[in-house]
């Protein structure tokens, strides 16, 4: 169980802050707006996740320096600590989003106000961290709801009747008439160069605890793992809407609409399973998330990253306790908030893109265990995914 863990425990978590409740909503929205038609965007954005993926694995696993040291030390400091600024503040801007989901998804099953869950798993989540070993206790939690997630994904797919004809035909890359939109967001959100980035702390927060130590191997095949389950648990939602909302022209506007539209359709038990599922999305990506916020800014002050540093752990709490005051607030992610956010992402996101891609291909850093030339070439035309990816946002956010 140790060796499946320290392959498996790391990827597992970073699909688990990846897959949260936006994430929910997007791929609800592709389904049952496009039926199967983007179904190949999925994999394109999976193949370009896991080669950073694969990439932050090697040099957590080959460094006991952290990444944003590394880049400050051999490229350049104030690029590395606005990295870990920006990062923080971001995860602090959408924070809101994950709690509201833990309160609805709560909400919704048991017919009370979302807020009192909002605040409950807020709560709940800042006593995590003072656990003796926090990186155990989120490694255990994050694997119990990646189970549960697949669990209910699992079940409710079993509900749907997939037409594997339309599936097949959208595996042809195409973009229908009004989804470049979803596209675009679909693939800057799967494509996580953040969650990729974090890969290589949560490497070394599991070294730390192996008496094996972790192979470079192992660890570049426990990342792909973790890009696989993202990967199965985002075409689950996908396929669903797919096969039960799209014929029946019902279009949907977030993950808890698509709860409340299976509820006539499959019954009441199944729409709960939905919710469950949910809740899985967002807890774990309000420790997460959090977590990943905390720790790099952290880092990026000169305090360190290691979960088990109480400034650390001071600030993944205020990131968890910002969230909450908001989401308490407004009952769901202000504008205003999201503006900031999408801002600082279009240009903070190239930044970390190139980093990695620098650092990966260093043989001053990483001597052999540099990049070879697939590596060299996949990351490169991730590197242009993500340039038009930023070119969009400003356009659609500043010109348009």
């Amino acid at each position: 169980m140790k060796r499946i863990l320290n392959i498996l425990g790391p990827g597992i978590i970073t699909a688990a802050l990846v897959f949260g409740p936006s994430k929910m909503t997007i791929t609800s929205k592709m389904g049952a707006d496009y039926a199967y038609s983007l179904v190949w965007i999925v994999f394109v954005a999976l193949f370009f996740m896991g080669i950073y993926t694969a990439m932050c694995s090697r040099i957590g696993a080959s460094q006991d320096k952290s990444l944003l040291t590394l880049i400050k030390t051999y490229f350049n400091k104030p690029i590395g600590i606005a990295i870990g600024i920006g990062v923080f503040l971001v995860a602090t801007s959408f924070q809101a989003g994950n709690s509201i989901g833990v309160g609805i998804a709560i909400g919704e099953a048991t017919g009370t106000a979302p807020y009192i869950w909002v605040i409950v798993f807020t709560i709940l989540g800042i006593c995590l961290l003072f656990f003796p070993s926090f990186y155990k206790v989120m490694e255990k939690l994050m694997i119990a709801l990646v189970l549960l997630m697949l669990a209910c994904f699992v079940a409710t797919l079993f509900l749907a009747e997939i037409d594997f004809k339309e599936f097949g035909k959208g595996l042809i890359p195409s973009i229908p008439e009004g989804s470049l939109g979803l596209v675009i967001a679909f693939t800057a959100s799967c494509f996580s160069l953040v969650g990729a980035f974090y890969q290589s702390y949560l490497i070394q927060e599991r070294k730390k605890m192996s008496t094996e130590g972790i192979s470079i191997k192992k660890a570049e095949q426990g990342g792909f793992v973790g890009v696989g389950i993202l990967g199965f648990m985002s075409l689950s939602v996908m396929v669903c809407a797919a096969a039960v909302l799209f014929p029946k022209g019902i279009h949907v506007g977030s993950a808890a609409e698509m709860g409340k539209a299976l509820e006539p359709l499959f019954g009441k038990h199944a729409s709960s399973l939905f919710f469950v599922g949910l809740f899985g999305a967002a807890f774990s990506s309000l420790v997460g998330n959090a977590t990943v916020g905390g720790a790099l800014l952290g880092d990026a002050l000169g305090f360190g990253s290691s979960l088990s540093s109480t400034k650390v752990k001071f600030l993944i709490s205020i990131v968890m306790i910002l969230g909450c005051i908001v989401a308490v607030s407004f009952g769901k992610l202000p504008l205003e908030l999201i503006v900031i956010a999408q801002s600082i992402t279009i240009f903070l996101v190239p930044f970390i893109g190139v980093s990695i891609y620098a650092i990966a291909n260093s043989k001053k850093v990483l001597g052999d265990k540099a990049n070879n030339l697939f590596y060299k070439v996949a990351g490169a035309l991730g590197l242009l995914v993500i340039l038009i990816l930023m070119v969009s946002n400003v356009y659609d956010m500043f010109l348009k």
